[in-house]
């Protein structure tokens, strides 16, 4: 039996004076093959791990060795959020059929893609039937197979120090089945389907229920209804393209890398601002990393990765933005006559692939029955039946086939993040990126202490150049290509396979040198539109249309970052001398300046005036509506969406019915010479712009919501009876920097944040050893709402304070708070 952790006395002196001697006493543990069918058998060493706790409850993991630091950091996580993690464990193993039922669905919250949980199983039991995780890990560095092998000994240990689920102290989950000791393979299923997320995840129901046509399908007249859908194209195209921009820009992020040019004291400093959900396992957890003389890195992990996603060492500092980059690309396959699951390869007739998968489903009187279905693939990878949610039928002439560039991609990815962890220079991470291409669907922002800045978008992009979907798109393909940049190619001939770029990572994806990537001393910046504006002093061209668009309109998130980073460098933003500053770049990320506002304001006000001679708002429908003391509201505004900022519920719902109507809300169209101050101009002689007033008036008081509201009343989050109001509004459609959400899913609360602004992180250096920076997780490190620490950082967010960046020895011994636990197993 493990022994239950050892919380005591441990005098501070004594652990840093074990840091200082390095530790030293322990072999790593070896790293066994996969067990799928249990845990990890006990090691026969001893595993020990210090994990001192500061202010907001951030875990310093300090270990010996890779494998004490995972059971470290396991043991940490599990007591914050084993809830949450457990049910994604029971996700990954294919069995939320056997716990939650097989009709049940649950939301993949950063693409926003509901899945059903029958199929979620059959997706995952066949990834695990067919042992692609044991071949995906070959290459997987030791020190990271340690660390892994670790963190599932800490995450179990932590389970069996409480008794089981039985004892757990969070009431969402105490006493459930499905929370249970984890195996190594579960760990890197998890790892995988992060992978996944922008490719294969998203077409989950479409994998699960694609189904060859029926032998009467096969005959004439009876192909006419299924084979329609794609009659036509531009119909399809556009559902698809309106899917895509939902599923593919649900999550985001701002990050911000200052070379020395643009600092005051000419070192580097980084902004890492991912927008990403506020529930579910996609949230971030914030810990460090430290074995002395080997590792010492600090920051922030998705759900169950023991390595750091987001972060910084002693001299480099990164982060990461949703690429615009698609990660996959359809195929459309031509059938051999009389025989849907064979396809046309160069003329000759191929079988698909297939395999029967079998899960356990929960019945409704609760006893247990299998469900079997046959999976079909292809050698581009598993048949589809929708994309995106739009119907592709698969008919006796014709289907459709999915090509995932990160489908091979977990040892790659695992130890790039390792390297960068390892990295104390920009270019260090950069030759990583390179050597590896093994980020799946981000980019990577990059500052050091030198003050060299990196924006790239180096990773897992298939190897699709213009010219080959030019060659190799469909009627569909061509479509789509020209609307939403996704080429569907003709997967009946070879040459339509993607290419091998030269030094790429991988078969199929394009090299390092073909994907962009820039140095620069002043600043590189990214706010998920492409890498085109990362530098607007130097444009990046050239690449293929996959990775991204060029010389289109940006988004006003985008565009006000860009303003706001270029005024702060010149220092004509009215905030002090010239150069960033750590506080000046913590001012930049919780401004909640409204860019639509500070646009559109003054005409929207002279509009509104105009409307008061007159009798009232128009409304879209017919008729006018009051004004209710609107125009004055709206002339007091502060062009902010501080919690306190009244005007600003009321300028974002006539400015989400504005941009979102027919025609333009602009007078000034989008200029190629000037980007990022255009468009501009609020068009109040657009019916869709006057209408909107009305309209807005006339939904917040449906909604019974005053016309002065402040962002206070509508967006906080309730913590044991108390009010958190959380500052921040909608990002791409009103060009706020500090992204907040709410959800629209069943269930979701109606004023808590669903997605947004996460691990806010600001690093700098000076002539100090030890970097200077703040750091605000949002919605605090536990799920576990019996946990002191499960909005103690919200509720310091809400007043839009920080956490002091405690990375050095001496920082973390001088925080008042901290606390330390020694955990051996």
């Amino acid at each position: 039996m493990p022994h239950k952790p050892r919380t005591a006395a441990v005098a501070i002196s004594a652990v840093i004076a074990s840091a200082a001697m390095g530790l030293t006493g322990l072999v790593p543990t070896a790293v066994a093959a996969l067990a799928a069918s249990r845990p990890p058998a006990p090691a026969t060493r001893q595993l020990s791990a210090v994990i001192r706790r500061t202010v907001g409850g951030v875990p310093h993991i300090l270990a010996r060795n890779w494998t004490g630091l995972g059971f470290g950091y396991g043991y940490a996580f599990a007591q914050d959020n084993i809830c949450t993690m457990a049910n994604d464990y029971v996700t990954v193993e294919g069995q939320r059929s056997r716990y939650f039922g097989p009709r049940a669905s649950y939301l993949q919250r950063p693409t926003g893609t509901p899945t059903t949980n029958l199929d979620s199983d059959l997706f995952f039991r066949q990834i695990i039937d067919s042992h692609l995780v044991q071949r995906l890990t070959r290459g997987l560095s030791p020190q990271v197979a340690q660390i892994q092998a670790g963190y599932v000994r800490g995450y179990n240990h932590y389970l069996a120090s409480v008794g089981g689920s039985a004892g757990v102290p969070d009431p969402t989950c105490r006493g459930r089945a499905w929370v249970k000791p984890i195996t190594l393979q579960d760990s890197y299923l998890r790892f995988y389907q992060l992978m996944l997320l922008m490719g294969q995840d998203v077409f989950i129901n479409g994998i699960g229920s694609a189904t060859p046509p029926k032998p009467a399908a096969a005959a004439p007249g009876a192909q006419a209804q299924p084979a329609a859908a794609l009659t036509d194209p531009r119909r399809v195209a556009r559902e698809l393209a309106a899917r895509a921009g939902s599923v593919f820009h649900a999550a985001g992020s701002n990050a911000v890398a200052i070379g020395s040019a643009g600092t005051r004291d000419h070192h580097g400093l980084l902004l890492g601002n991912p927008h990403f959900p506020w529930l579910g396992t996609e949230r971030l957890y914030q810990a460090q990393l430290t074995i002395p003389g080997q590792l010492n890195v600090t920051g922030a992990s998705l759900y169950g990765v023991p390595l750091i996603l987001i972060g910084h060492t002693a001299s480099m500092a990164w982060s990461h933005t949703v690429s615009d980059a698609y990660r996959f690309t359809p195929y459309q396959l031509s059938l051999v006559k009389g025989h849907p699951t064979e396809y046309l390869e160069n003329g000759r007739p191929v079988a698909m692939t297939h395999r029967a998968v079998t899960v356990v489903a929960r019945r409704p009187d609760g006893s247990l029955a299998r469900v079997t279905r046959t999976l079909w693939s292809t050698r581009y990878g598993p048949v589809i039946n929708n994309l995106l949610g739009t119907p592709v039928p698969w008919t006796s002439t014709s289907a459709f086939t999915l090509r995932d560039a990160n489908a091979g991609n977990l040892a790659r990815a695992m130890n790039t993040w390792f390297g960068i962890n390892r990295a104390e220079t920009t270019g260090q991470v950069l030759a990583v990126l390179n050597k590896y291409q093994g980020i799946p669907w981000v980019n990577t922002i990059v500052s050091d202490r030198s003050g060299q800045a990196l924006y790239a978008d180096i990773g897992s992009v298939p190897g699709v150049p213009d010219s080959l979907a030019h060659a190799c798109d469909t009627t569909l393909g061509r479509q789509t290509f020209a609307s939403i940049r996704l080429p569907i190619l003709d997967g009946s001939r070879t040459a339509c396979d993607w290419i091998t770029g030269p030094h790429a990572a991988a078969p199929g994806l394009f090299g390092p040198g073909q994907e962009p990537s820039l140095l620069r001393r002043d600043f590189v910046t990214n706010s998920n539109d492409s890498y085109w504006l990362s530098s607007p002093h130097r444009p990046l061209t050239g690449f293929a249309r996959i990775i991204g668009d060029v010389g289109t309109e940006r988004s006003l998130r985008t565009r006000i970052g860009l303003i706001d980073v270029q005024a702060r460098i010149n220092g004509t933003d009215g905030l002090g001398p010239r150069g960033f500053t750590l506080a000046g770049m913590e001012h930049l990320e919780l401004s909640d300046a409204d860019y639509a506002g500070i646009l559109a304001r003054a005409a929207l006000v002279r509009m509104c005036r105009s409307f008061q001679a007159g009798g009232g708002a128009p409304l879209s429908g017919g008729g006018h509506v009051g004004l209710d003391g609107a125009c004055r509201i709206l002339a007091r505004w502060d062009l902010r969406w501080d919690t306190g900022s009244k005007g600003a519920v009321l300028f974002s719902t006539f400015w989400n019915l504005a941009s979102n109507g027919p025609g333009s809300p602009w007078t000034r169209a989008f200029e190629l010479k000037n980007p990022v101050r255009t468009p501009a101009g609020l068009n109040t002689a657009s019916t869709t712009v006057r209408d909107a007033l009305g309209d807005a008036i006339r939904q917040l008081d449906q909604a019974r919501i005053p016309l002065g509201a402040a962002p206070a009343a509508i967006q906080f989050v309730t913590d044991h009876g108390r009010r958190l109001p959380i500052p921040g509004g909608p990002g791409d459609s009103d060009g706020i920097y500090n992204v907040i959400g709410e959800g629209t899913q069943p269930g979701d609360s109606a004023t808590a944040p669903d997605f947004g602004s996460s691990f806010i992180q600001v690093v700098t250096w000076t002539k100090a050893r030890c970097p200077e920076g703040a750091t605000i997780l949002t919605y605090s490190e536990s799920s576990n709402p019996a946990s002191p620490h499960h909005a103690d950082q919200t509720a310091l967010f809400s007043r839009k304070q920080w956490l002091p960046d405690r990375f050095c020895a001496a920082q973390i011994t001088a925080d008042p708070h901290l606390t330390v636990t020694t955990v051996k197993s």
